[in-house]
C-alpha cells in the first residue's frame, strides 16, 4: 500500500522528476556563502524555534534510510520484479549502515551531548533526506539496474568503492569519538570539580576545543572529509553513471563545504590564528 500515492513508493515520471530536480540542489546552497548564521551545533544560538539538539538530529537523519528502504521493499513488486540483484541491496545496505550510525546511534547513544537546532535547519534537512531517499531508493528498487547482469561489468569498481567506503566509514567514526572525547573530559573533570566544591555541573553542551589526532591534526572537519569519501565510494560502487549518487555526493559537498569554511572562521576567532595554524577547513593541504 503507497503512503502517498506516486511519491512513496515513487512512479516512474515522479521519479525521473525528483531525480532530475535533485541534480541542481547546489543551486540552493549558494545563501550560506552570503552569511554566517546557522543556528546549529557550535554556531547555534538562543531560539524559542529550537529543537534539542539530539533528537532534532534523529528525527531530520533517520527518515532517509527509513525511506529508502520501504521503497526498496514495495517498488519491486509495483514493477512485476520478483527479485533485486546484489548490488542493489549491497548499496542499501551501506546507506542503512551509515544512517544506523549517524542518526540513531551516534545521537541517542554516543554523543555526551549535542546543542539545540533551529526549526529551519531541522526542517530544510528533513526535506534533503526525503529527495535524497527517493532519488536512490527509486533507483535501487527498480529503475535502475534490475538484474544481476546489468552489474557484469561494474564488479571490480564495485569491490573498490565497497573498501573505500569502509575505511572511510571508519574515518568518520573515528574522527567523531575525537570531537566526543572533548566533552566526555570536559564532563569527567566537572564532576571532579563538582564532588570538591557541592557546586552543580555547569554541563557541556558549548564545551568546544581544537581536535588534535588523525587528519585533525591537518583539518578541522576530518569527520566531513571521510564522510564524501563514504560516498565517492558509495558512487563508485553503483558506477560512474549512477546520477542519483553522484548527486548525494555533490549535494553533501555543497551544504557542507561552507559550513565548514564558516567553521574554520569560528574556531580562528575563538581560539586565534596561531592555534589554528595551517590547518584548512575540510581537504588536507587545499581549502
Amino acid at each position: 500500500m503507497a503512503i502517498i500515492p506516486g511519491i512513496l513508493p515513487p512512479s516512474l515520471e515522479n521519479w525521473q522528476l525528483i531525480e532530475w530536480a535533485w541534480r541542481f540542489f547546489p543551486l540552493f546552497t549558494a545563501v550560506q556563502w552570503l552569511t554566517d548564521w546557522y543556528p546549529q551545533g557550535k554556531t547555534s544560538s538562543s531560539s524559542r524555534l529550537n529543537i534539542p539538539g539530539k533528537w532534532a538530529w534523529f528525527t531530520m537523519e533517520a527518515p532517509g534510510f527509513i525511506i529508502l528502504l520501504y521503497i526498496m521493499f514495495t517498488l519491486p513488486t509495483k514493477l512485476g520484479i520478483a527479485e533485486l540483484p546484489w548490488g542493489n541491496w549491497a548499496m542499501a545496505g551501506m546507506f542503512t549502515i551509515h544512517y544506523l550510525y549517524r542518526a540513531i546511534a551516534a545521537p541517542l547513544f554516543l554523543n555526551p551531548s549535542m546543542s539545540p537546532i533551529h526549526l529551519l535547519v531541522w526542517f530544510f534537512a528533513l526535506a534533503w533526506q526525503f529527495a535524497n531517499a527517493i532519488s536512490l531508493g527509486g533507483w535501487l528498487a527498480g529503475y535502475g539496474p534490475i538484474t544481476a547482469y546489468d552489474w557484469k561489468g561494474q564488479l571490480y569498481l564495485a569491490e573498490i568503492g565497497m573498501i573505500i567506503w569502509g575505511w572511510s566509514l571508519l574515518g568518520n567514526i573515528y574522527h567523531d569519538d575525537d570531537l566526543r572525547e572533548i566533552r566526555r573530559a570536559a564532563a569527567r573533570r566537572q564532576k571532579r570539580e563538582a564532588e570538591k566544591s557541592g557546586q552543580p555541573e555547569e554541563g557541556v553542551d558549548k564545551v568546544y576545543m581544537l581536535p588534535k589526532n588523525g587528519l585533525f591534526q591537518f583539518v578541522l572537519y576530518a569527520h566531513y572529509f571521510c564522510e564524501w569519501m563514504e560516498w565517492a565510494g558509495f558512487w563508485m560502487v553503483g558506477g560512474w553513471n549512477c546520477t542519483p549518487a553522484r548527486s548525494f555526493l555533490l549535494n553533501e559537498i555543497a551544504t557542507m563545504l561552507p559550513r565548514a569554511l564558516q567553521g574554520r572562521r569560528w574556531y580562528v576567532e575563538k581560539f586565534g590564528a596561531d592555534k589554528v595554524g595551517n590547518r584548512k577547513a575540510v581537504i588536507p593541504g587545499l581549502l
